[in-house]
C-alpha cells in the first residue's frame, strides 16, 4: 500500500497523527505492532496517523503505553482537544473517512438528494428537522456536509453513480427557491464527466424503499453505509456489502437513462421557479 502523506498543520487531529507516526518510527515499531496494543488493525493506525480518523481514548492510552518516555502526552493532547470533531454525527463519522478515499461511490436515496449533492439551503432545511438539535449543531453539521463535497473536486475525483427516486424532485424541502436551486445544482453536477445521476420513475414498489445506502470502493476494500431511523451503520461485512451492491444494480435496471434524467430534473427545476 502507498505510504500516506502527513499534514500536521491541517488540524489538531492531523498533528496528533503525525506525532504517533514520529514516535512509532523512532521506536522501530510497525503500524501492525502498534495496532496490537490498541487493539486495531494497521489500516486504522495509518488513518489516524494521517488525520483521516479521529482517535479514541483507548488509542491514546495505547500510545502512552508504547512510548512511555513522552510522559502521557497522547492522552493529555486528546483530552485538551475534545472538540476537534469534524461535525459529523457519530454514526456517519466512520464512513466519512472511507468516502474521502473512495475511487468510486454508488449511492441511492428514496427520500432526499444525497448529501454530496445538496446545496447549503437544502442541507440546512433537512438537518433542522432532526429532533433535539440546536441552531449551533445544525450549522456545524451543514458545514461538515458541504466540506464533504470537496471529494468531488479532487485532482482524481471518484466515479459517482447516484440513483434517486423521482418523487424526491417534488418533495418541498425548505421552499420553492430552495428546491429550484437544489435541482439546478444537481443538474450541473450531473454534467460532470465523473458523475451520473439517474431517476427511478415514480409509481410502484422497488427494493430501495427500505432505506438509502451508499457503497464506497476504497484502497482498503468495499464498504457500505446503510441509513436507518437512528442515522446509519457503516459495515465492511462482505455479505452485507454484496447484498447492497445487488440491490443497487437491481435499482439501476429500473432507472431512466442519465440523459433522460437530466432533462426531467431541469424541467422540474423550472416548475419550482414558477410563481
Amino acid at each position: 500500500m502507498t505510504r500516506r502523506p502527513l499534514n500536521p498543520g491541517a488540524s489538531p487531529m492531523h498533528y496528533f497523527g503525525s506525532e504517533v507516526r514520529r514516535a512509532r518510527e523512532k521506536a522501530g515499531m510497525t503500524g501492525a505492532e502498534l495496532g496490537e496494543l490498541v487493539p486495531c488493525d494497521k489500516a486504522t493506525v495509518s488513518r489516524i496517523e494521517t488525520g483521516l480518523l479521529q482517535p479514541d481514548e483507548a488509542f491514546a492510552v495505547a500510545c502512552d503505553t508504547a512510548f512511555p518516555h513522552l510522559d502521557g502526552w497522547f492522552t493529555r493532547y486528546l483530552t485538551a482537544h475534545r472538540t476537534w470533531g469534524d461535525g459529523f454525527p457519530e454514526e456517519f463519522a466512520e464512513f466519512a473517512v472511507y468516502e474521502r478515499e473512495a475511487a468510486e461511490l454508488r449511492t441511492f436515496d428514496h427520500a432526499l438528494f444525497p448529501g454530496l449533492l445538496q446545496t447549503e439551503d437544502y442541507a440546512r432545511a433537512v438537518l433542522e428537522r432532526h429532533p433535539n438539535v440546536t441552531r449551533e449543531l445544525v450549522t456545524e453539521r451543514v458545514t461538515a456536509r458541504l466540506a464533504r463535497q470537496s471529494v468531488l473536486s479532487r485532482d482524481d475525483p471518484p466515479l459517482v453513480w447516484v440513483l434517486v427516486d423521482e418523487p424526491v424532485l417534488h418533495r418541498d424541502v425548505g421552499d420553492a427557491k430552495t428546491m429550484h436551486d437544489q435541482l439546478s445544482h444537481v443538474a450541473g453536477m450531473a454534467r460532470r464527466p465523473n458523475i451520473t445521476v439517474q431517476l427511478i420513475p415514480r409509481g410502484g414498489a422497488h427494493v430501495g424503499l427500505q432505506g438509502a445506502f451508499t457503497i464506497a470502493d476504497t484502497p482498503d476494500g468495499r464498504v457500505a453505509y446503510l441509513e436507518h431511523i437512528t442515522d446509519g451503520l457503516t459495515t465492511g461485512d462482505p455479505s452485507i456489502v454484496t447484498e447492497a451492491s445487488v440491490r443497487f444494480d437491481s435499482l439501476r435496471t429500473e432507472a431512466l437513462r442519465g440523459s433522460e434524467s437530466l432533462i426531467l430534473i431541469e424541467q422540474v427545476a423550472e416548475q419550482w421557479n414558477q410563481p
